[in-house]
């Protein structure tokens, strides 16, 4: 008999290993764990100057930026800061020991985003709990969905965050090789505006791109009442998604450091 994907205790022992590295950077820390307040408050603030709407439009308006906010956290937390950590430990060698023991490719992939994951998790519970109290939105109609649609983001930002890291070079690089997703996920992928709001075949190609189907999906499980028809492209698209990149990282992740030559192969199965 095969052995499972992922063993649960040592993916929890990598997972704790992660987090305590964590933990003894405080300024990260302190950052992911004050930004969903503060990014409470700046839409409060922005929202506070808006005149001439109130009751539904307001509780529309006051959904729609606490979506836009859950999708900026997952791609802040579950990619941007994710992709630094791979890559800091490939150049450190800490993957390549760990490859070396019992530990499986994927286990060693999934334990090192963990920590992130579990923060992202956090943090939409809580902007999700403040952003509707502060904002005077209504709450989740399927919350369900929002849990589905947050789960599939955060596998399909891990596996981003692991190509991504193929090709950089270094920790201080990480800033830019993640600008392009962040910027594509904040124009076109309906962050703060839904893609079909956009022109003729722009809106048709923006629906297309990583994470547009998760945010379709994001404001479904918000605010209720979607087709059929939509939520299934959607998730189709995020599946599409995932195991596109779950095929790139199997080709192209590297796992030591960038100046050596033997490690540029696929993962071993």
């Amino acid at each position: 008999m095969n052995a499972p994907a992922l063993n649960p205790g040592r993916l929890a022992a990598l997972g704790r290993s992660e987090l305590t590295l964590l933990v003894r950077n405080r300024g990260a820390l302190t950052v992911a764990l004050l930004m969903p307040l503060l990014m409470v408050f700046v839409l409060r603030s922005a929202l506070s100057g808006v005149d001439g709407v109130g009751g539904e439009g307001r509780a529309a308006l006051g959904e729609a930026t606490v979506t836009g906010g859950i999708g900026m956290v997952l791609v802040l937390v579950g990619y941007m800061s994710l992709v630094p950590a791979y890559v800091a430990r490939r150049e450190e060698l800490v993957l390549k020991r760990l490859r070396t023991g019992e530990a499986r490719d994927l286990e060693i992939l999934a334990g090192t985003a963990l920590p992130a994951a579990v923060l992202a998790v956090g943090q939409v519970l809580v902007l999700a709990v403040a952003g509707a109290a502060a904002l005077d939105a209504r709450m989740p109609r399927e919350p369900l969905l929002l849990a589905a649609a947050v789960l599939g983001a955060i596998v399909l930002l891990a596996g981003a965050s692991a190509l991504t890291s193929s090709f950089t070079r270094d920790v201080e690089s990480a800033g830019i090789t993640t600008l392009p997703l962040f910027l594509l996920t904040a124009l076109g992928s309906g962050l703060f505006l839904p893609p079909d709001a956009l022109p003729g075949k722009l809106a048709v190609v923006c629906e297309l791109l990583p994470l547009s189907g998760v945010m379709t999906l994001v404001r479904a499980g918000w605010t209720g009442g979607a087709e059929t028809g939509d939520l299934l492209r959607a998730g189709l698209t995020t599946l599409a998604w995932i195991m596109i990149t779950v095929f790139a990282v199997r080709t192209w992740f590297r796992w030591e450091p960038r100046r050596w030559k033997s490690g540029d192969g696929p993962c071993r199965s």
